[in-house]
């Protein structure tokens, strides 16, 4: 069983999408790279993650640290991250 939630464009055939899953009873955040295929409909690859609800708070503040460091490093500007999310 999976909930679609949404999506970010990756390139021209590609596809990041997050959804809630649950499988054998363990629920999970899945976000996962789809390709599309001429003449198909989008696919998975076996490129992705799941996370366990209980892991999604510290997933939280890693991207937070990520985010610091791009900054810090010069690969986005803080402007850069105001109004998303």
């Amino acid at each position: 069983m999976s909930t679609p939630i949404c999506e970010i464009p990756k390139n021209s055939r590609e596809a990041i999408k997050f959804s809630l899953g649950e499988f054998k009873g363990h629920r999970f955040i899945d976000m996962r790279v789809y390709v599309q295929e001429e003449g198909k409909d989008q696919a998975p690859t076996k490129k992705g993650l799941a996370v366990s609800p209980a892991l999604w708070p510290e997933f939280r503040k890693a991207l937070a640290q990520v985010e610091e460091a791009m900054v810090r490093e010069g690969w986005l500007d803080r402007e850069d991250l105001e109004g998303q999310g």
